[in-house]
Parts: structure tokens; sequence; C-alpha cells
């Protein structure tokens, strides 16, 4: 890719068929994949807070689970961004989503892709954010930069995918979630 503007079309090419409203018999979770449009376009991601219950210090995108107030999963998604770093709801411009993958706290979750203009500045909650920073998109999304590894738990195999950038090693779900979106995008043509 060479551009926002072919991620954008190879994105809009593939999008999943999935409904976005929140399914009622699960527990729902969304997250936003906020793409900052620079001349070199970056993807947020948050350190979460060490503080926290579960998952502290990891690095995550801005989400979390789905409120009984949120009308979709796109709702969701933008409240939690609104929540943990600040992201003004209507500076999200919002391509699509991916379809929804489970958790391994038992939730759906639906990453959300959206667009940033900028400029913008982002504010982290310290109670669920310890840090905001940014990765180059394009290099997110070379799939030669990921590697994985296959483990067993609970009688069923998973495959954990990682991707190192700088001193930030990107894992989980989260690493799982850009891998998909970089396979979404390089079957495109």
């Amino acid at each position: 890719m060479t551009s926002l503007s072919d991620f954008i079309h190879r994105f809009q090419l593939q999008l999943p068929s999935q409904s976005p409203h929140l399914a009622g018999n699960q527990r729902n979770a969304a997250v936003l994949l906020p793409i900052i449009c620079k001349p070199e376009p970056t993807l947020l991601l948050t350190q979460r807070s060490l503080n926290l219950r579960s998952h502290a210090g990891q690095i995550a995108f801005p989400g979390g689970a789905a409120d009984p107030e949120d009308h979709s999963i796109i709702a969701t998604a933008l409240r939690e961004a609104e929540e943990e770093v600040n992201l003004p709801q209507d500076k999200v411009q919002i391509l699509g989503q991916l379809a929804p993958l489970d958790s391994s706290g038992g939730y759906c979750v639906t990453p959300v892709i959206g667009l940033i203009s900028t400029p913008v500045s982002f504010r982290t909650n310290p109670a669920e954010v310890a840090k905001i920073f940014e990765i180059p998109l394009f290099d997110a999304l070379s799939l030669s930069h990921y590697r994985y590894l296959d483990i067993k738990r609970r009688n069923h195999h998973h495959r954990v995918y990682f991707y190192w950038h700088q001193e930030q090693m990107i894992w989980g779900l989260t690493a799982a979630i850009i891998y998909r979106l970089a396979q979404q995008v390089q079957k495109s043509f």
C-alpha cells in the first residue's frame, strides 16, 4: 500500500457482512482503531493503566464493554474512545468494522475503523490509560512483521500474534485485530 486512499479503497472493498447492532445474548465490546490522517498515517494505541484489574499495562485500542444505553457497537467504540483518550465523537469518520473476535475475557469484541483528521489533541484518562502512542499504519499492516505462538488453553488451540514497534510489544487480541485488518486489505487485489 502506498497511500491512505489506497488503504480506504482496499478496506471498503472487503467490508465484512456484519450487523452494527449489539447482540442481546452475549457480552459485547468494541474497540476503535483510530487512524490519524497525517502525510504518513498512524494508528493510535494506548497502554492500559497499571491499576486496572484485567490486562493492566497491556497495549490496546481505546474500547470496552457495551453499555445498555449504547444504540450500536459503533456507539460503544466512540463512547469508549472519548472516555479513554478524549477523542470527540464528531472528529471520527467511521469507515466500517471488522468481524467480531472473541476475547479471553469472554467478550465478543468488534473492531471499528475510524479516520481522525488532524489537528486533534488527545488526553489520557489516568484511571484507564497510562499513555497514548502512535505507530505507522503501513508498518503495522505489513504481515511479515508479525510472529505468532500456538498455545493450548482449556482444551482449545489458540494462535497468539506478536508485533514489535520500537520498545512496544503489541500482542494478543490487539495484535490479532491489526493482523486481521492487514489480511483484509492485502487480499483486495
